[in-house]
């Protein structure tokens, strides 16, 4: 217990929270420009959930020691986390079970005060369909993957939550 304390009030265990969703990123540009997988407004959603975790690691990096931006940084991770699950839950359900009257949007809908699809289409811009599944590793498809890739982080948050919330013992 008193080492999760000291790994959860240190800059190590929020900048390895950013590196795992800075590679998540990554490999989703790689595949809309590498592999020319044209991702749909869901993936986009999801994509932003990343984004959410990322950000949310920021902030508790900025001083992981004070206990106001450790919960800050908390509460951004697992509403992100739990948004980002929910969302590759209900995608996975379009690609498994395809409905004529289950389908998403051609537009994502961003508030208007943070367009993202405006400020950086090359990365929050759909082209693609959502029923389709384009791609698998071992007999995976890649939302079934962001799926698994969202209940992880929500359990490291339930490891994380008492550790990081209480003060730091010597």
């Amino acid at each position: 217990m008193i080492r999760l304390q000291h790994f959860a009030h240190s800059r190590l265990s929020w900048g390895l929270l950013f590196f795992s969703g800075l590679v998540l990123e990554i490999a989703a540009l790689y595949f809309q420009y590498y592999m020319d997988y044209a991702p749909c407004v869901m993936c986009i959603y999801i994509r932003v959930a990343v984004l959410g975790i990322m950000i949310s690691a920021l902030i508790g990096a900025v001083n992981p020691k004070f206990w106001l931006l450790r919960f800050a940084g908390m509460l951004g991770w697992i509403i992100s986390a739990v948004w980002g699950a929910k969302l590759a839950f209900e995608l996975n359900e379009m690609q498994v079970n395809p409905s004529p009257f289950s389908t998403c949007s051609f537009f994502p809908e961003f508030p208007e005060f943070m367009p993202l699809d405006e400020w950086l289409p090359q990365i929050f811009s759909p082209t693609g369909m959502c029923g389709e599944s384009v791609w698998s590793f071992l007999s995976i498809s890649m939302v079934q993957w962001m799926i698994i890739g969202f209940v992880v982080y929500c359990f490291v948050w339930l490891l994380m939550l008492l550790p990081a919330l209480t003060p730091k013992r010597n």
